[in-house]
């Protein structure tokens, strides 16, 4: 059964170059209890636009699962520890969910 919670969860998407890179963000993000779970989706091929070239890469897509009173402290930790110029961090609210998944998002971190 779901439950519609008010809307204080989110997954945040944010795209890695390489294994190395997405593993070490994870674990960062995981350990400074600013995420309760990251997801690594290997081997994504992303098609852009960037400086005026078409360009294509091999990522690794993070699954950030996180309350979301905590999107400041992710994009933080992100921006200082990815090495892309400009990395996607893309925040997207989670309206409905199984109600213990949800509070066992809570009880793995607190705000620091």
């Amino acid at each position: 059964m779901t439950c519609n919670m008010p809307a204080n969860h989110q997954i945040i998407f944010c795209t890695c170059p390489d294994k190395d890179t997405a593993e070490k963000i994870a674990r960062l993000l995981v350990a400074n209890n600013e995420a309760a779970c990251v997801n690594i989706l290997p081997g994504m091929t992303s098609i852009y636009t960037w400086k005026e070239q078409i360009e294509s890469a091999q990522e690794h897509l993070l699954l950030i699962k996180a309350h979301k009173d905590h999107y400041q402290a992710i994009e933080t930790t992100l921006r200082n520890h990815h090495p892309y110029e400009l990395p996607e961090i893309i925040a997207v609210t989670i309206e409905r969910g199984l109600p213990e998944y949800l509070n066992w998002i809570d009880s793995c971190h607190s705000l620091k």
